[in-house]
């Protein structure tokens, strides 16, 4: 089951609602109005019910209607104040909720940026997506009106048993007898009813799932011909959320006549016993007439009340989820003293960087996944000198990222040292390295924008000509030219609009723009055209000079000129040494070289 499968939970928490008063306490003089203007609202509908009964007793009754003209008057100012009433608790509720929800995605958002790269290897994205927008907008959207709406709903009920027991208490004694039946009538099919809708929502995500990949994968589908299979899958989810709709309004299809029924029982009731009370002159008509308003009115706040608390009931299921990514902690963090003087990621201190040369030492070091039960590094030591060239070659899946990631500070040793410039780099900032890191992926990412825009990334504060300098030293600006507007072209989302090859190109120039100390190439040469391989090649040449590189790669040219070659084979490093050395040694190295030099050979042909 996937982390949006799983159910709300109707376990009341106050420690989950505690986490929510940063969110609120800002907005607390706005959410004092709002619960004012509610109050307000309550009292002129419960005072409504004896203007009605004032105006039958004393205009209808009496047939005087010399009052008339001042009664109209005052009855249109309360009506225009609650109309005002309303004007300003709604402005004010939609500021909550567009308020609180943006804080809610901003602080998820900005805590995102400081989580380490480990923790976006296991979190599928839809799941960061879920609680970022549905999530976030659940919350502020209930506490903005859900939880008002029961203030009103409690207030206007007590409010109207009070009104109801002042007019008659014999008659609000027998009208009350029917209260709590409803209540717990409400109560049991709001839960039922609630928990079916729930699956609905849980099976309309799973049916826009089913279109999104359907959509994106029509393609694979075809060439695979499998049509057939998605259409029964499809199928399937479809019917299991028919099914569970049709539950669901069965049940408010039972449930409204009931409330329906209860409704019209109570007011049989009180016109049976008041309208005897009038005949016998003991109950004015216009007290009927507002006994009637209150005992049919009553309903509705109490049907209210009951969906409103299931529904913040159900609501901390999504503070849970919100408040648990907030609550994330990042797997590699700054020390206290590091912060002070380095700063941090959004108020960087770099007036106290030091320049970074590129010295890179592993010191002891061992290293084990933080799911993994076994030491992927055990005891390694390496000194990589300034402008070095160091290779990882080895199968698919072998882990040849692991060393990359420590050397970049995305995971930290389990024990031992990384050195950076012979110190420990834990004894300076994250951004203070990352800033001099360049890297190039296999598969870049390119943001929605601009060539010039996503080159600029490199560095912010570049000009467009050492944007366009820095394109042309990696043969980028061939890509620019090609595209209709040239370097304002638009490249698509992910950079869709161009090929594999054009966007590492990209990448290229993003990475001499920002001119980094340290160079990684991550199998980026792989699956393109020879032109492009080219361009490439010479663009890799162009950023390997003078910078400390790590290079993954298969392409055997790069690696022969490698100052290092590290053989790496089920996660760990079994053979190391330059191209020639690995060579006479005769072992795993030499196999995979064969191997590779075979299938270069195979594709030339």
């Amino acid at each position: 089951m996937g982390f949006d499968e799983q159910e709300y939970t109707r376990s009341f928490d106050i420690r989950s609602w505690k986490k929510l008063l940063p969110f609120l306490w800002p907005y607390r003089g706005l959410i004092a109005v709002v619960l004012a203007l509610n109050v307000v609202c309550a009292v002129i509908d419960i005072a409504l019910p004896l203007f009605q009964r004032y105006a039958i007793n004393a205009f209808i009754e009496t047939g005087d209607v010399s009052g008339l003209p001042g009664f109209a008057l005052f009855y249109g100012c309360i009506i225009g104040l609650q109309a005002l009433a309303v004007i300003l608790f709604t402005r004010r509720s939609m500021r909550i909720e567009m308020q609180l929800g943006r804080d809610m995605k901003r602080a998820c958002f900005v805590h995102l940026q400081t989580l380490s790269l480990s923790y976006y290897n296991v979190t599928p994205v839809g799941y960061l997506l879920s609680r970022i927008m549905s999530d976030t907008n659940r919350i502020a959207g209930t506490l903005a009106w859900n939880a008002v709406d029961i203030l009103w709903a409690v207030f206007y009920v007590l409010g109207v048993f009070v009104m109801m027991f002042l007019l008659d208490p014999g008659l609000a004694a027998a009208v009350i007898l029917i209260v709590p039946a409803m209540a717990l009538l409400t109560a049991w099919f709001q839960d039922k009813i609630l928990r079916w809708n729930r699956r609905v929502r849980k099976m309309n995500s799973r049916i826009t799932s089913a279109y999104n990949e359907g959509i994106m994968g029509a393609r694979t589908s075809k060439t695979l011909v499998i049509e057939e299979q998605n259409s029964r899958e499809f199928e399937a989810v479809t019917q299991d959320m028919r099914l569970s709709s049709v539950r669901a309004a069965r049940l408010s299809a039972v449930y409204i006549p009931l409330v329906m029924f209860f409704s019209s029982l109570t007011t049989a009731i009180v016109l049976v016993r008041g309208g005897a009370l009038a005949l016998e002159h003991l109950m004015l008509i216009g007290t009927l007439s507002a006994f009637t308003s209150y005992a049919v009115g009553i309903f509705e706040p109490i049907q209210q009340i009951a969906r409103n608390i299931a529904d913040i009931l159900s609501l901390q299921a999504n503070i849970e989820r919100v408040m648990g990514l907030l609550e994330q902690e990042p797997l590699v963090t700054d020390t206290p003293e590091v912060i002070e003087k380095y700063g941090t990621a959004f108020a960087p201190r770099r007036e106290n960087w030091e320049p970074i040369r590129g010295d890179i030492e592993f010191r002891d070091v061992s290293f084990r996944y933080p799911d993994g039960g076994e030491d992927v590094l055990s005891h390694f030591d390496l000194k990589i000198p300034a402008g070095s060239t160091i290779a990882i070659v080895g199968e698919t899946g072998a882990g040849k990222s692991t060393l990359v990631n420590l050397a970049c500070r995305f995971f930290e040793p389990t024990s031992g040292q990384v050195l950076i410039d012979g110190k420990d780099y834990r004894e300076r900032s994250q951004l203070w390295l990352h800033s001099s890191i360049g890297y190039v992926l296999q598969s870049p990412h390119l943001f929605s924008g601009t060539v010039m825009e996503n080159i600029r990334y490199g560095r912010l504060d570049a000009t467009d000509e050492e944007v366009i300098a820095a394109a042309k030293a990696v043969s980028a600006d061939q890509v620019a030219m090609k595209l209709e507007k040239g370097y304002a072209s638009d490249v698509g989302e992910g950079g869709d609009r161009l090929s594999t090859g054009e966007k590492q190109l990209i990448s290229f120039a993003r990475a001499v723009l920002a001119d980094p100390r340290i160079f990684v190439l991550d199998e980026a040469t792989s699956s393109i055209d020879t032109k492009t391989e080219r361009l490439i090649q010479e663009a890799t040449e162009f950023l390997l000079k003078g910078r400390t590189s790590f290079l993954i790669a298969h392409r055997l040219s790069t690696i022969r000129r490698a100052d290092l070659i590290l053989v790496v084979r089920d996660g760990a490093i079994v053979e190391q040494g330059t191209h020639d050395e690995l060579i006479r040694q005769k072992g795993y190295y030499r196999d995979l070289y064969r191997r590779q030099f075979e299938q270069e050979k195979l594709q030339r042909m």
